[in-house]
């Protein structure tokens, strides 16, 4: 007898552990044998029912299964279990109806010949039903909102982006955008014109969040959320009836940031936090999963990261064919059809459907034999059906615990016709034909005659402002806290701290080596005690407070949790010990830089999502702070967001030994590309002073600027100068001032800062240069300043460019200035002005790339030489680096001999010795390495 093999090795099947010990070998048999006789006898539909109500009444009796993450292709909330809707059914459905004719007359009348400017149909059309319960039963508005603690923030929307024409057609509808500004879409140079997207910046009264980033939608949402917990806990804003809705589409699902945070939400138990899928199963170019269910998979996926799972599956008119399924074969065909197939079931006909879907069984065709075939084709999705929308809706704001995400099963380019609907081609689909849109209005059954359609403008619909369905829309809105989406600034201005508290850091370190990173966080520190704004600072960390020295904030800021700390910390004994706390200030994401901008930007912005000015402070390795998550960073400029980032480790050569992946010499430029970004490369600790003194009152006082600001600062520690006489904080903030003259060397380093008008000192010797630094490049170009003078009796200038891209940024509005207004006197950029007269050539150094100086050169009016740290990281000393890169003060020295050679006021013997002198060349080649990895070669610059 052939021995049986099958039950040799145990299984695991979702999450349910069998590979425990079998203490009764005897029972557990008997059990599999009434498994494997209901499935005899009564099939598997009979048994997999029984296995179920065995799983729930486990649950019930907290014997402690593990949950499954899938559960059937319907929906989650049975008919029975469906709350009574309260609205008008009949007025929402013609609401629904003027908005999706609007929204798609909006986008074709945008695409005439003369335009073309683009624009999406399909997504809302999709979503229309999703929104729409929502407007008119469940998202809460800001009419009420002030800046009192006490007082109502109304709930958060993220709007899906492609969805913005139904926005819009709403607003129109309700009398907030006219018909003018609904043909200005996308045609911002008209006044009063929309914008493609939600875009806070171009539409500040209007949007809120940027969204149509895909991915970062979901993941500013749930950080958001977590942000309304943290101002509730720190009692500064009462947001505990503030819900935080995001619509997001199947297909932006794929995107890492939109799955990466989702155990955030449900580690916090933010139960304020809603999503709602539009499950449409298409992406932009085809099917989001052709072969799977994508619906099944996200439950899955959400189900395991520890949220409650809401599925609107199916409309009402399939509760009847479910109810007589009483072997469960309607659900198993359901369970088993793909979504590609499903697809292309909603652009087929009823006999195609009767044949293809309900012709596999002829239990399914007899459950449908009543039914003409175009009862079958006008089966709908759950997404499109308000009844069960508002039942999920409903009960996901009332669920507690955890974070909800609903997902609706809906049919892209729903109502456009059998041209748009379901079609691969949907999304690209700007602009409906005659024939198409008398379908669209036949469908929507509107009162539009025929000649109105064969023009060229095809008519916006809107009642009469008395007509019951403008009278309920604006009823209900009132009801529920005045229209949305719409931004309100609030906030009052933040008492500026006292001077006082910046005068430490202008008086130097004296013999003490202070990097400008401990600088920084000694002056937050210091503000973070003062009364006029401390409690409003919100320090935001990626797991590197220790490497900043921000852990000495631990045990009095404390870290923010809304657990507290429930265990004793392994350090409590030390006086730097790790603290956790509720009302913590401070934000520590883990190794998350994602979440730590999800965070900043839900800060930065709450002065005008709550009426209260918070102040972030996100402090972050540079290198991973633009270049990984410089979306956000631009979604933080278009929501209009007030912050510090401050790029600490800067520079290609001071993180020496961290090698090619942590060494940044480029986010200066990423920076600049960013136009609310002000960035700046402060070389001292007093500079730093004034830049985050002019930047408080930029963002929170008077001046009220919707900007923020980037700080690059390093950990390499040196003696930090004071401030010298004479230095105007303008110029510092202006981006370049003159920090020591070759006529005060022997006065020490900065001991004086020179006329404000520029020109160089005298000097003993006649050939003269002017050397530009910044950052930690300052030291380099102070040190090359002394060996020219004594090596070859040099007199040059040493000048600290605070900001590269603020010179640029300046002189770029002088062109534009002189471009519009050639009549008037030509405006003269600030580089320009301070430069003029200063003798000799210009030689630049920075521990950034050589383009980030470059950006000033063509207003500069000498000639210009820079040096940079073109090329990868790696690891050595300082020194070796710099030597390797040739930013070093050697290397300084050489190229500013070099530009005097080419203006003949030095001999090109002269560059020579030094290039010998200072040892800059081997082998008689003098080739820098621009560290791309192909040039490992013998002749590499030798490390100093």
């Amino acid at each position: 007898m052939a021995q049986d093999t099958t039950r040799k090795f145990s299984v695991i099947t979702d999450g349910l552990p069998s590979q425990l010990p079998d203490i009764d070998p005897s029972e557990t048999s008997e059990w599999l044998e009434s498994l494997d006789a209901v499935i005899e006898e009564s099939g598997r539909g009979r048994a997999r029912f029984l296995m179920l109500k065995l799983l729930e009444r486990a649950r019930e009796k907290a014997v402690g299964v593990p949950g499954l993450t899938s559960t059937d292709f319907i929906n989650t909330i049975p008919p029975e279990q469906e709350p009574w809707f309260p609205g008008d059914e009949h007025v929402e459905r013609r609401i629904r109806a003027y908005i999706r004719w609007n929204a798609a007359i909006m986008v074709s009348r945008a695409n005439r010949p003369e335009y073309n400017v683009g624009g999406h149909i399909a997504t809302y059309a999709s979503s229309a039903s999703l929104y729409e319960v929502g407007f008119n039963h469940f998202f809460r508005g800001k009419d009420h909102l002030t800046s009192s603690p006490g007082s109502d923030s109304g709930d958060q929307i993220f709007i899906q982006g492609h969805a913005s024409p139904g926005i819009y057609a709403r607003a129109f509808l309700e009398g907030r955008l006219t018909e003018a500004q609904l043909d200005a879409f996308r045609r911002e140079g008209e006044p009063g014109g929309l914008s493609s997207y939600p875009h806070p910046r171009l539409m500040p009264d209007f949007w809120e969040f940027p969204t149509v980033s895909m991915g970062l939608g979901p993941i500013d949402a749930i950080y958001q959320a977590r942000f309304n917990r943290y101002l509730l806990n720190r009692q500064i804003k009462d947001t505990s009836r503030s819900k935080v809705w995001a619509f997001l589409g199947d297909g932006e699902m794929d995107e890492p940031e939109s799955i990466g945070a989702l155990g955030v939400a449900a580690r916090e138990e933010l139960d304020n936090l809603i999503f709602v899928v539009n499950c449409n199963l298409q992406r932009l170019d085809g099917p989001v999963r052709g072969n799977g269910k994508i619906m099944q998979e996200l439950e899955s996926l959400f189900r395991g990261a520890g949220w409650n799972v809401i599925k609107v599956v199916w409309g009402r008119d399939w509760d009847p064919l479910l109810a007589k399924d009483t072997d469960g074969v309607l659900v198993h065909r359901m369970n088993t059809t793909p979504d590609g197939q499903f697809q292309t079931y909603s652009t087929s006909s009823g006999d195609y459907i009767r044949e293809h879907f309900f012709g596999a069984d002829a239990r399914l065709r007899r459950m449908v034999a009543d039914l003409a075939d175009e009862d079958l084709s006008k089966l709908s999705r759950g997404g499109h059906d308000y009844r069960k929308l508002y039942a999920a809706y409903k009960a996901a704001t009332e669920h507690t615990g955890q974070p909800t995400v609903i997902l609706a099963h809906t049919i892209k380019g729903w109502t456009l016709g059998k041209d748009f609907e379901g079609r691969n081609a949907t999304h690209q689909m700007k602009k409906l034909t005659k024939t198409e849109l008398k379908e669209l209005r036949d469908r929507l059954y509107l009162e539009i005659p025929d000649s109105a359609l064969d023009g060229n403008l095809p008519p916006y619909y809107r009642p009469g402002p008395d007509s019951e369905e403008i009278q309920y829309m604006r009823e209900r809105r009132a009801g529920l806290g005045g229209s949305i989406p719409r931004r309100v600034v609030r906030a009052r201005t933040l008492t500026q701290p006292p001077k006082s508290i910046f005068d430490d850091l202008r008086k130097g370190s004296g013999k003490q080596p202070v990097a400008t990173t401990m600088a920084f966080v000694r002056l937050l520190k210091d503000l973070m005690k003062t009364k006029e704004m401390g409690a409003r600072f919100v320090p935001v960390i990626p797991d590197e407070a220790r490497t900043f020295g921000m852990d000495a904030m631990f045990p009095t800021a404390k870290i923010y949790s809304p657990h507290g700390q429930r265990y004793e910390a392994v350090d409590r004994e030390l006086l730097l010990s790790y603290r956790e706390s509720e009302s913590g200030q401070m934000l520590h994401e883990g190794i998350s830089e994602a979440g730590s901008m999800g965070s900043v930007i839900a800060a930065a912005t709450a002065y005008s999502t709550h009426g209260q000015h918070m102040i972030p402070v996100y402090v972050f390795y540079s290198m991973f702070g633009f270049q990984r998550t410089g979306d956000q960073m631009w979604a933080l400029g278009d929501q209009l967001g007030r912050a510090f980032l401050l790029g600490a480790t800067a520079g290609r050569t001071t993180l020496n030994g961290e090698g090619l992946q942590h060494q940044d010499g480029h986010s200066l430029l990423l920076a600049s590309t960013n136009p609310a970004c002000v960035s700046y490369d402060p070389a001292f600790a007093f500079e730093i002073s004034h830049i985050v003194r002019d930047a408080l009152d930029r963002m929170y006082g008077e001046r009220n600027e919707n900007v923020f600001y980037y700080l690059t600062v390093y950990n390499e520690p040196v003696p930090q100068p004071a401030e010298p006489a004479g230095v105007d904080p303008a110029q510092i903030i202006a981006g370049m001032y003159r920090f020591r003259t070759a006529d005060a060397l022997t006065g020490g380093e900065g001991a004086s800062a020179g006329p404000v008008e520029g020109g160089a000192a005298g000097g003993s010797t006649t050939a003269q240069a002017q050397l530009l630094a910044s950052g930690t490049g300052m030291r380099w170009a102070l040190a090359a300043q002394e060996m020219l003078a004594a090596d070859y009796g040099i007199a040059a200038d040493v000048w600290s460019v605070t900001s590269w891209n603020e010179l640029r940024r300046e002189a770029l509005v002088c062109e534009r200035r002189n471009l519009l207004n050639p009549e008037q006197p030509p405006a003269v950029p600030y580089v320009s002005q301070i430069l003029d007269g200063a003798p000799g050539p210009v030689v630049a150094v920075s521990d950034w790339m050589r383009a980030v100086p470059d950006q000033i050169s063509r207003w500069v009016p000498q000639q210009y030489t820079s040096l940079g740290t073109d090329g990868f990281g790696r690891s050595d000393t300082r020194a070796a680096l710099r030597r390797h890169f040739n930013v070093d003060a050697e290397s300084v020295v050489v190229a500013t001999l070099e530009a005097l050679a080419r203006t003949g006021d030095v001999e090109q013997a002269t560059v020579d010795d030094a290039i010998r002198r200072y040892g800059l060349r081997k082998d008689g080649v003098g080739e820098a390495a621009l560290g791309t990895g192909a040039e490992e070669r013998d002749d590499q610059p030798v490390s100093g």
